[in-house]
C-alpha cells in the first residue's frame, strides 16, 4: 500500500493475491480513482497526505458497493420452468433444480441464458418441449417427495414416537414413570443387542424415557384424549353422566365423572372428569367444579339427559344437592339412584334372629383371621384334612359380595373349625362361639344365609359391568321378584330344594327344619320381597318395543299415533331410534366410578402419594385410542434422541 501511494500506480504484470484482498483495499486503476477524488487533476499528488486518505476512503466505499452488488440474490421466475428448472426451497431467492436430472445450480446462475445452455447441453432431446411437459415432471417430483417424506422417518422421529408409545403403555398399566428408565430400557437394549446386534441397540438407546420425559408424554397424550372426547361430546346430541366422590391415600377428595354418549353407531363410555376437590365436598362445590369444566370447554348442559349417583346427601339433596343443581341448568335431565347401592340396601334388612346368626359367624371368623398364629394353625389343619380351602374370609360391611362369600366359606369349613377348636385352649367367651358350630339349628340358619346371600350375589354381579341399562335392571329385578315368590311358596310347603346348601345339610344329617327356623326363613324372604318392591318399583311399562321392535305390540301409551306407525316400519324410523337411545343411554349404576377409585388407589399408592394422577388416570381408563402422528405434529417441534 505504501509503495502504491508513493508511485501512484501498480506494479505491472503482478496480480494481487486473495490474502491481500482481505487485508488491504483492492487495487483499482489510479486514473479512474483520481477522476472521482475531489481536487485531483488526473495525477496523484504524493506530497499531499490528505489526498492519500481521500483516495483510500473512496476505494473502500467503491469496493463495498461492488461487493453488495455481487451478493444480490436473484428471484426465481415462473418462466424458468420452460427450461425445466424449479426452485429448491420455499424462499423467493432459493437455488434452482432441474426437474429432469435433479441438478442444483446456484442462485447466481438463475439467468435464462445459463438455464437454456443446461437444457441444450444436457437434455437436447427436450429443448423443444412445451411448458406443460415440465409442469408434469414438476408435479411428479412434488408428489414423490411428499410420499417419501410421509413414509420415511428419521431415527429421531421413530425414537420420539416410540417414547410416546412406551409412555402410553406405562400409563395404561398404572406403573411408576421411573420403570421405563430403570427397567424397561435396559432390558430392551440388552435383548435387542443379543437378537439384532449393536446397530439396532443404538437405535433403541435413542428412545427418550427419563422420568420427566415419560410424565410429559403422558400429559400430552391425556390432553389429546381429552380434546377428542370434548370434540365428540360437542357433536353428539345427548349424553348421560355418572359421578361419585372419594378420598385418596393422602386424604384428598377426588371427584370422578363418567359420560356415556352415542358415537359412530354405538354407545361409548369414557372418563369425563377426574379432579380434586380442594375445600368442601358439598353438593354445591361438586356442581361448581363440574359446571366450570363444562363452561371452559363449551359443552351444552342441555345435552345432558340423565345423572346417576349414589344416595349421599351431597349428591341427591333436594335443595343444594349436585343432582338438584344439575337439573336447574339442564331441564330435560333426569336422575337415578345407583342400583348396586339399592340392591345392597335390599339385602341389608334382616330380622333379629338371622342378624344374630350373621354377627356370631363374623365373630368366629375374626377370632381366627385376626391372629396370625391361629390363621397358620387353622391352615395346617385344613391341609392335613385335605380341604378344598385353607383359610376363612374376612367380612367387610361395605363390600357388596362380602356376606355371601364369608358365610359360604364359613359353612364349608365348619367341620374343620370343630377340629381346630378341639386342639386349642379358648376363653369362655370364645367357647360359647365354638358351641354354636355344634348347634344344628344355628347351622341350619347359617346354611340358609349362605344360600340366600349367594343367590343375591349372583344378581349383584349380573348388574355390574359397562353395558348395564334400565332394561338389564328391569329383567334381573323382575326375575328376582318372581323367584322370591317361588321360594316363599316352597318354604310354606316345607320344600328346601331351592336352597342347595341347606338342602344338602338336611339330607346329610337326616334333619328337618324346625318351626322356629322355618318362621325366620319365611319372614326374611317376605321382608326381602317388600324391600325389593320398595327400592325397585316397576318403571318400564310399555317399553318392550325398545328391546324387540319386530314383535307385534299393542300401541304403547308413551308413543303417539305417528310414532306407533313408525314402529311398524322401524327399520326406516330415525325418530324412534332417537327415542330408544334416550332410554338406553342413561347409567343405572356407578360401577365405572367404583372400579375407577380402585384403579386410582392402585396408581396413586402410598409410594407415589405426591403424584398428580389425573393425566395417568385418563390414559389408563379411556377407550379412545390416541393418534400418535397427530400428537407428534401438535406437540413436537424438533425431534431429539436420548443422550
Amino acid at each position: 500500500m505504501e509503495s502504491w501511494l508513493k508511485t501512484g500506480r501498480l506494479t505491472s504484470g503482478k496480480r494481487i493475491s486473495d490474502s491481500s484482498l482481505n487485508s488491504e483495499p483492492p487495487a483499482v486503476c489510479i486514473e479512474n480513482i483520481s477522476e472521482n477524488v475531489p481536487g485531483s487533476s488526473g495525477l496523484l499528488n504524493t506530497q499531499d497526505p490528505s489526498a492519500g486518505l481521500n483516495i483510500q476512503h473512496t476505494i473502500t466505499k467503491r469496493v463495498a458497493t461492488q461487493e453488495k452488488t455481487s451478493s444480490k440474490k436473484r428471484r426465481y421466475d415462473e418462466s424458468y420452468l420452460s427450461f425445466g428448472f424449479v426452485p429448491v426451497g420455499m424462499t423467493e431467492n432459493s437455488d434452482g433444480q432441474c426437474v429432469i436430472c435433479n441438478k442444483i445450480i446456484s442462485n447466481s446462475s438463475l439467468v435464462p441464458a445459463k438455464l437454456k445452455r443446461h437444457l441444450d447441453t444436457n437434455h437436447p432431446e427436450l429443448k423443444d418441449k412445451s411448458v406443460s411437459f415440465f409442469e408434469r415432471h414438476k408435479e411428479v417430483r412434488r408428489t414423490g417427495a411428499a410420499a417419501i417424506q410421509k413414509f420415511v422417518k428419521t431415527d429421531n422421529e421413530n425414537a420420539t414416537e416410540a417414547s410416546f408409545l412406551l409412555s402410553y403403555k406405562i400409563a395404561r398399566a398404572g406403573k411408576p414413570h421411573t420403570i421405563a428408565e430403570d427397567l424397561i430400557k435396559p432390558c430392551m437394549t440388552e435383548i435387542v443387542t443379543c437378537v439384532l446386534g449393536e446397530e439396532a441397540a443404538k437405535k433403541v438407546s435413542a428412545v427418550q424415557c427419563s422420568n420427566n420425559v415419560i410424565s410429559d408424554r403422558i400429559h400430552k397424550i391425556s390432553d389429546h384424549i381429552q380434546d377428542e372426547l370434548i370434540s365428540r361430546l360437542k357433536t353428539s346430541e345427548m349424553f348421560a353422566m355418572q359421578l361419585d366422590e372419594s378420598t385418596d391415600v393422602v386424604g384428598l377428595s377426588i371427584l370422578l365423572v363418567f359420560v356415556r354418549y352415542p358415537f359412530g353407531g354405538s354407545i361409548e363410555e369414557d372418563l369425563f372428569l377426574c379432579t380434586p376437590l380442594e375445600t368442601n365436598t358439598t353438593g354445591e362445590e361438586i356442581f361448581k367444579v363440574i359446571d366450570s369444566y363444562m363452561t371452559k370447554h363449551h359443552i351444552d348442559w342441555n345435552k345432558c339427559i340423565d345423572v346417576c349417583s349414589d344416595g349421599a346427601a351431597a349428591m341427591v339433596g333436594k335443595i343444594k344437592g349436585t343432582v338438584t343443581r344439575i337439573k336447574e341448568v339442564a331441564p330435560k335431565c333426569s336422575s337415578s339412584h345407583c342400583v348396586l347401592h339399592r340392591h345392597a340396601l335390599v339385602a341389608k334388612k334382616m330380622q333379629y334372629e338371622l342378624k344374630t346368626v350373621l354377627d356370631q359367624a363374623v365373630l368366629i371368623v375374626n377370632y381366627v383371621k385376626s391372629r396370625p398364629l391361629q390363621s397358620r394353625l387353622f391352615k395346617k389343619v385344613c391341609e392335613d384334612i385335605g380341604s378344598q380351602h385353607q383359610s376363612l374370609l374376612l367380612h367387610t360391611e361395605v363390600r357388596w359380595l362380602s356376606r355371601g362369600r364369608v358365610l359360604l366359606r364359613l359353612f364349608e369349613l365348619h367341620d374343620e373349625l370343630k377340629i381346630f377348636f378341639t386342639k386349642q385352649p379358648v376363653s369362655a367367651h370364645v367357647n360359647k362361639l365354638v358351641e354354636l358350630l355344634h348347634d344344628e339349628q344355628w347351622l341350619m340358619q347359617l346354611a340358609y344365609l349362605a344360600d340366600i346371600f349367594d343367590k343375591l350375589n349372583v344378581i349383584c354381579k349380573a348388574l355390574q359391568g359397562r353395558a348395564t341399562t334400565k332394561f338389564t335392571v328391569n329383567d334381573k329385578m323382575s326375575s328376582l321378584k318372581n323367584k322370591l315368590a317361588f321360594w316363599i311358596e316352597c318354604v310354606e310347603k316345607h320344600n328346601y330344594e331351592c336352597f342347595t346348601i341347606l338342602n344338602d345339610f338336611l339330607k346329610e344329617n337326616e334333619l328337618r327344619v324346625s318351626s322356629d327356623v322355618e318362621k325366620n326363613i319365611h319372614e326374611h324372604l317376605t321382608s326381602l320381597t317388600k324391600s325389593l318392591h320398595e327400592y325397585f318399583p316397576e318403571q318400564l311399562q310399555d317399553m318392550d318395543w325398545v328391546q324387540n321392535p319386530f314383535v307385534n305390540h299393542t300401541k304403547p301409551s308413551m308413543l303417539s299415533v305417528s310414532e306407533y306407525e313408525n314402529l311398524i316400519d322401524i327399520k326406516f324410523s330415525s325418530t324412534l331410534k332417537q327415542k330408544a337411545i334416550t332410554l338406553l343411554l342413561p347409567f343405572v349404576t356407578t360401577y365405572r366410578c367404583e372400579i375407577g377409585f380402585s384403579a386410582y388407589a392402585y396408581t396413586k399408592s402410598k409410594y407415589r402419594n405426591r403424584l398428580d394422577a389425573a393425566p395417568d388416570f385418563r390414559v389408563q381408563l379411556s377407550d379412545i385410542k390416541p393418534n400418535f402422528n397427530a400428537i407428534l405434529r401438535k406437540y413436537v417441534k424438533k425431534f431429539h434422541s436420548s443422550h
